[in-house]
């Protein structure tokens, strides 16, 4: 947690308040958010089957994500009637939603112009 008088934490709420893309930026920001999003628009919205999407990543990482993405009211949690044990699915909600076009866009911006590639002006 961070100290409400820190500079860093100080200038983090005057970003978000003189431009929406920070804040925009901040709820997907992370290293795993992006993909899961994706992967949930995809159809992998159990629990396991998101692990065996993204394979590198941890059981402990993807439940802060998804906790954390939940937070934002990008997904939400809802439990599988009738399973046993009880399973739960993910479900992005319409702001979720609207967030996948705009991760494909930066995905196919990020083909064009990713790290090593040669930019012409």
């Amino acid at each position: 947690m961070r100290k409400e008088q820190s500079s860093n934490f100080i200038n983090e709420q005057f970003l978000f308040q003189v431009c929406e893309l920070n804040s925009a930026v901040s709820v997907i920001s992370g290293r795993w958010k992006s993909q899961i999003v994706y992967s949930i628009s995809q159809g992998n919205n159990r629990f396991h089957l998101l692990l065996q999407e993204l394979t590198n990543i941890s059981e402990t990482v993807l439940a802060r994500q998804l906790k954390e993405l939940e937070t934002h009211a990008i997904l939400v949690k809802q439990e599988i009637p009738d399973s046993v044990p009880v399973g739960v699915e993910y479900i992005l909600t319409n702001k979720g939603k609207d967030l996948v076009p705009i991760l494909e866009s930066l995905c196919d911006w990020g083909k064009t112009y990713a790290e090593g590639k040669e930019i012409s002006i």
